[in-house]
């Protein structure tokens, strides 16, 4: 962590073919997964059963592809932007692709 704090991370992917039938939980677990194969320094929740601390403020209908979803994650500490979209994008399943990290 940064002085005591998280680096927050915002990233942009696309959601097509196959995986326009996956749930909105099953996409974040699906993320959370990746964070952790990736082996990114995450940030976890509080409470009783801490998760990697992710957000994904919209919610798009199960079946629909998507060219611009947003997403934002917490790391304990900064990487570099462009080395993120591609450690992920190993990680991630065909259909699931990061297109930018800021």
């Amino acid at each position: 962590m940064v002085n005591g704090t998280a680096v927050k991370y915002s990233v942009r992917f696309s959601k097509k073919g196959d995986m326009a039938y996956i749930s909105h939980l099953d996409l974040m677990r699906l993320f959370r997964r990746a964070i952790r194969r990736a082996d990114l320094p995450f940030v976890l929740t509080g409470g009783f059963t801490p998760r990697v601390k992710i957000s994904m403020p919209k919610a798009l209908k199960l079946g629909k592809e998507s060219d611009q979803e947003e997403m934002q994650f917490w790391l304990a500490e900064e990487k570099d932007r462009s080395g993120l979209s591609e450690n992920l994008n190993r990680e991630l399943p065909p259909g699931v692709r990061v297109i930018s990290c800021e």
